[in-house]
């Protein structure tokens, strides 16, 4: 794990560990020449040309100002263009409208996840594969005016890469996941194992913090070395770890048998002992069937209240919806067998008011250096949440169809809420 910029109210805001970065990558962007590059340059194996990005034509900003405002991290379909940050309205009377663009300065980075700092004047984004054409992996969004973002900066870790999750501190700053060492292979150079785990699967993924409690969840997912061409196949994880949030070390290993899930929440976990007499355990709460067996990553988000929860399916094109309220008689709220109006589900979000569910269809597409091309339909889904928790597909954004012409298409992975129907107390998630 790593820590990442520090926002604060203050102006002028600080660094926790600022390290080196080169915003444009390390060949320069030259008129004339930069799109007959990006056009010649073959795909090799692990390591790509680190081609400049092409520039985008200038964007339009909408005037409009929602009071709920989508902010989706990008990638640009053809891998040429700048990846970008959209923001867009989720207000039902100018639903879908884009308000604004903020490229970075680099391209082919496939943007990750993406959270906002705990003010909400900051957004960070990862970058998984950034570090193919040796780019910085980390981009910061100045969102204090949220409808107009800016690109404010980009850095990397020194030792680790392949960024998954992030997380706001509450003193300003993030933590994030880094699922590879500073060359894609395991363990992720910045994680501190200890006596307690020798493994030498440390692939942090997903992550969750529980701040009172002093205690960190991640779980490890694939080496991500062996996704990458030529491959003798995926290396999966099946692995959670429960660290020591203030020394930064792993209390324990918790093994979960036939898991690719790579995403959990602290929030209503059952803190028991081991029979090793460490902390943590892991139990079957639900079996979500052959469509969650046979997928390659699952999603999960848990509402505020321990509830409800969503989960994507990402090969089986569903999201299912159980109830949780009752942790010892657990009830499905989806039918397993529908067919659903969306392909390649993954990134899930609950609105802060609880009455949708933003859902985006793309995992990843590593092209022809990847075994990992998962099919996605690039839209952003706003779902109903039912009374009873259950869904109602409705609305869409099409992100392909807007982005095809002047930016090669768009490739939505993640997304970001900020709900500011009170202006005295905004909700950023």
């Amino acid at each position: 794990m790593g820590e990442g910029y520090r926002s604060g109210a203050e102006k002028g805001a600080r660094v926790l560990r600022d390290e080196p970065g080169i915003p444009g990558g390390l060949i320069p962007a030259i008129p004339g020449v930069t799109e007959p590059l990006a056009d010649i340059a073959p795909p090799l194996p692990v390591l790509q040309v680190p081609t400049p990005a092409l520039p985008s034509p200038p964007f339009s900003a909408s005037n409009i100002k929602p009071k709920k405002i989508g902010y989706f991290w990008t990638g640009a379909g053809d891998n040429k263009h700048k990846d970008f940050l959209v923001a867009t309205s989720l207000d039902d009377d100018t639903f879908g409208t884009v308000i604004d663009i903020a490229d970075v300065p680099t391209s082919g980075n496939s943007p990750h996840h993406l959270s906002p700092s705990t003010d909400g004047k900051t957004l960070l984004g990862g970058g998984l594969l950034s570090l193919l054409k040796t780019q910085d992996t980390a981009f910061y969004f100045d969102v204090s005016d949220p409808y107009r973002p800016k690109f404010l900066k980009s850095n990397r870790a020194l030792l680790s890469s392949i960024v998954d999750e992030i997380r706001a501190k509450p003193d300003g700053g993030f933590f994030i996941t880094y699922m590879g060492s500073a060359v894609g292979t395991s363990p992720a150079a910045s994680s501190r194992p200890t006596p307690t785990s020798t493994s030498s699967t440390i692939l942090p993924h997903g992550l969750s913090i529980d701040f009172e409690k002093d205690i960190i969840l991640t779980s490890d997912f694939v080496v991500p070395l062996t996704v990458l061409k030529p491959s003798l196949g995926a290396k999966y994880a099946n692995t959670l770890r429960l660290w020591n949030l203030s020394t930064r070390k792993i209390l324990s290993t918790i093994t979960i048998p036939d898991c690719r899930r790579y995403r959990n929440r602290l929030d209503h976990l059952p803190f028991r002992t081991g029979p090793n007499g460490q902390p943590g355990t892991a139990e079957l709460l639900y079996d979500l069937g052959d469509k969650a067996k046979n997928s390659v990553a699952i999603y999960s988000d848990i509402s505020d209240d321990g509830k409800l929860a969503y989960f994507s399916i990402t090969l089986g094109n569903h999201v299912a919806a159980l109830d949780i309220s009752d942790l010892s008689n657990v009830k499905r709220l989806d039918d397993p067998n529908e067919q659903q109006p969306i392909i390649g589900p993954h990134y899930v979000k609950i609105s802060p008011d609880k009455k949708n569910l933003l859902v985006t269809g793309y995992f990843v597409q590593g092209g022809d250096i990847s075994i990992f091309n998962t099919p996605g339909d690039y839209k952003a889904h706003w779902i109903d949440i039912l009374d009873d928790g259950s869904l109602s597909f409705n609305r869409t954004i099409d992100f392909e169809s807007i982005f095809t012409r002047d930016r090669g298409g768009a490739r939505p992975h993640s997304s970001v809420i900020y709900d500011l129907t009170d202006p005295e107390n905004p909700k950023y998630y």
